[in-house]
């Protein structure tokens, strides 16, 4: 379904472009240069996800984050890799290299939902 580009989604989108990281809600709200209410917020990052254009990162916290993955090889963005939470800086960003991890025998994997946490690069 084509969805209508409002100036809301484009201001959204903007920001998760230029940013490079997952964000949160608040976090967007706290950048934009625009006033747009909260719900407003999340119906736009839902629809995005929805669409595949962000992947929706669940942190140890239980809040939630939003990224575009550049990194991403394919058009429907996989949430289906791991990610870094900085416990300094406070951003989480997709891994660029592979995790490789093991469960038991008898386990199948069918999807991730990986934040590892410490100390990211900038802040070491």
């Amino acid at each position: 379904m084509k969805r209508r580009n409002t100036p809301s989604k484009e201001a959204v989108l903007n920001l998760l472009s230029n940013t490079g990281k997952a964000m949160s809600r608040e976090a967007i709200e706290q950048k934009l240069n625009v006033e747009i209410d909260r719900a407003t917020i999340y119906r736009v990052l839902n629809r995005f996800h929805e669409d595949g254009m962000v992947h929706k990162i669940i942190a140890e916290d239980g809040k939630q984050y939003f990224a575009l993955c550049m990194d991403c090889d394919d058009k429907n963005m996989s949430d289906n890799h791991f990610h870094f939470r900085c416990k300094s800086c406070d951003t989480i960003e997709c891994l660029p290299e592979t995790v490789h991890f093991t469960v038991p025998d008898g386990y199948s994997v069918n999807s991730i939902n990986c934040v590892l946490s410490g100390i990211c690069n900038d802040c070491a």
